[in-house]
C-alpha cells in the first residue's frame, strides 16, 4: 500500500500535488507548466463539460470552433487587451522552415479572432444575437504553475456573444454568471459568491467583469468562473457593425465568459481530506464501486454471482464499477477512498446469506458512514444515498465558508482575519487603496458581491466613505 498522503494541516500544497498524481487525475508533461490529464481526471472533466454544456444549450447557445493561431496584429487592435495578455503570450515566428511575415499568437483567449469573424457575419439586427460557445484549449505562459489550478496550457469553454443593445449584453453577462453559480452549487457542491470584479482585477478589455468566488479547504479563495461585459470595445476594434431597426449603422455589444479545468482543482481543494478525494456524486466518474469480499474459492463462488446481479441492477442509473482485482479488501477500500468514489458497496458471504450489502459513504468516514441495505431495491437505495451525499457535501462546504468569513471592525482586525479566512468589509473602491491593501496583506478584492447590505459605511483601510462591501482574501 502506498504511503499516506501528507496531511493537509502539515503542508497543504504538498498534499494537493500528491493527491492529484496518486489519484491519477493528472501528471506533469515534459513542457514546463503543462500537464497531462489522465483518464480518471479527464472523465471528471467530461462530466463538468456535460453539466455546463446542457445549461448552455438550454439558454440558446451553440458550440463552434475557432483557430488555435491568431495573427499578432489582432491582439494589438484592442490596447487594454494586448497590454493585459502581453507577458503571457506564446508566439510562433517560424513555420514550414521559414520566417513568417507576421508572427502568430497561440490563443490566450479568443475575443480577437471571434471579433474578426463576427464582423464578417453580422450585417443586420436580424443577425443578432449571436450566441456561441467554444470548448478548446488556450495557452498563457504562466511563471508559477500548479496542476489544474494554473498551467501554461489548459482546457476550458469560452462563450462569446454579440447583441443589439447594451441592456441585452449586460443581461447575457449576468445570465451566464448565474449559470456558472448554478453549476458550481448544484453539480460541484461548491458554494460560491457571485460578484463584480474591481476595475484593477477585471478582464483586460472589459467594461465590467463578474466572477464566482469559492473558499478552498485552506481558506484561500479561488476564482472559479468569470463573465465579462465587453461593451463596444471589441466591436469597435474589429468593426462589428449592424444596420439597426432604425436603419442606422451601429456597433454591436459583446460579452465573453469562461470556466476552465481550474474547476477540478476547486473540487479537490473544497472537498478533499487526508485520505484523498471526495467527489460530488453528480460529477464523480465512478459513483459507486462494488467490492466483493471472500477468503477462498467457495466463498468467491457464492459472492460473485450476487455481485453481478447487483451490478446489473445499478448500471442503468448509477455509474458503477466492480473491483474484482486480486487485492485485499483493505487495499481496495484505501484505493477507492483516495479516488473519492462517493459510495462503496461491500458484499461478503454473510451479506449474501442475509440478502443485504454494506453501504460505505466516502463523505462520512468510519462507522458513521456505514449502513446495511437490502439487496432488493438496491438501485433506488443507491440513488437516494448519492443524492444525500451531494446535499451534505454542499452543506458542509457552505458551513465551512461561513464559519471562516468575518466582518472586521478595524484594519488591524482585517489583517488578522486575512491570514486565515475571508474578510467581508466596506471598501471605498479606489485603486490606490486596493493596491495598498494588497501590498500590506497579500490579499486582493475577490469580488464586490451582487448581494449588498445596502446603506453606506467607512472603508476598512483608508476610512473614506464607502458605498459597497467587498470580499477580501488571499487567493490562488
Amino acid at each position: 500500500m502506498a504511503d499516506k498522503l501528507t496531511p493537509r494541516s502539515e503542508d497543504y500544497s504538498k498534499w494537493y500535488n500528491e493527491l492529484v498524481q496518486r489519484a491519477e487525475l493528472a501528471d506533469y508533461s515534459p513542457v514546463r507548466g503543462s500537464m497531462v490529464i489522465r483518464p480518471y481526471g479527464y472523465a471528471l472533466w467530461e462530466n463538468v463539460q456535460a453539466g455546463l454544456d446542457r445549461r448552455f444549450k438550454a439558454t440558446g447557445h451553440q458550440n463552434a470552433y475557432f483557430p488555435l493561431l491568431i495573427p499578432m496584429s489582432f491582439l494589438q487592435k484592442e490596447k487594454e487587451h494586448v497590454e493585459g495578455f502581453s507577458p503571457e503570450l506564446a508566439v510562433v515566428t517560424h513555420a514550414g522552415g521559414e520566417l513568417l511575415e507576421e508572427p502568430l499568437v497561440v490563443r490566450p483567449t479568443s475575443e480577437t479572432i471571434i471579433g474578426y469573424m463576427y464582423a464578417q457575419w453580422i450585417k443586420s439586427y436580424r443577425d443578432l444575437p449571436v450566441l456561441i460557445n467554444c470548448w478548446n484549449n488556450v495557452v498563457r505562459w504562466e511563471l508559477r504553475t500548479r496542476l489544474f489550478l494554473r498551467t501554461a496550457e489548459f482546457l476550458w469553454q469560452e462563450g462569446h456573444t454579440a447583441h443589439a443593445t447594451a441592456e441585452e449584453a449586460e443581461a447575457e453577462t449576468i445570465q451566464m454568471l448565474n449559470v456558472y453559480a448554478d453549476f458550481a452549487i448544484n453539480d460541484a457542491a461548491i458554494p460560491v459568491i457571485k460578484g463584480r470584479k474591481s476595475d484593477s482585477e477585471k478582464f483586460a478589455g472589459a467594461v465590467r467583469s463578474y466572477t464566482i468566488e469559492a473558499m478552498m479547504g485552506d481558506k484561500k479563495a479561488l476564482q472559479s468562473g468569470t463573465s465579462h461585459f465587453l461593451g463596444q470595445n471589441f466591436a469597435k476594434a474589429f468593426d462589428i457593425k449592424f444596420l439597426s431597426k432604425n436603419n442606422e449603422l451601429e456597433f454591436a455589444w459583446t460579452t465573453s465568459w469562461g470556466l476552465s479545468t481550474r474547476m477540478i482543482g476547486g473540487i479537490i481543494m473544497v472537498h478533499g481530506d487526508d485520505q484523498g478525494l471526495k467527489l460530488p456524486p453528480k460529477l464523480a466518474p465512478i459513483q459507486a464501486v462494488i467490492v466483493p469480499i471472500f477468503k477462498n474459492d467457495d466463498e468467491k463462488a457464492k459472492v460473485m454471482p450476487v455481485v453481478e446481479q447487483l451490478r446489473q441492477q445499478l448500471v442503468e442509473t448509477v455509474r458503477v464499477k466492480v473491483d474484482d482485482r486480486e487485492e485485499t479488501p483493505g487495499f481496495k477500500f484505501h484505493d477507492w477512498e483516495l479516488r473519492g468514489v462517493p459510495l462503496r458497496i461491500e458484499v461478503g458471504p454473510k451479506d449474501v446469506e442475509k440478502g443485504s450489502v454494506v453501504f460505505a459513504r466516502r463523505d462520512r468516514p468510519g462507522k458513521e458512514g456505514k449502513s446495511f441495505v437490502p439487496q432488493a431495491g438496491i438501485a433506488e437505495a443507491a440513488r437516494s444515498v448519492l443524492a444525500t451525499i451531494q446535499t451534505d457535501m454542499l452543506k458542509r462546504a457552505t458551513e465551512f465558508r461561513e464559519t471562516n468569513t468575518h466582518e472586521p471592525k478595524s484594519y488591524d482586525e482585517f489583517k488578522s482575519i486575512i491570514e486565515d479566512g475571508f474578510a467581508r468589509a466596506w471598501w471605498c473602491g479606489e485603486r490606490q487603496c486596493e493596491a495598498e491593501i494588497k501590498e500590506e496583506t497579500k490579499a486582493t478584492t475577490r469580488c464586490i458581491p451582487l448581494d449588498q447590505p445596502g446603506g453606506s459605511g467607512v472603508c476598512i483601510h483608508c476610512g473614506k466613505p464607502a458605498q459597497e462591501v467587498a470580499i477580501f482574501a488571499k487567493a490562488y
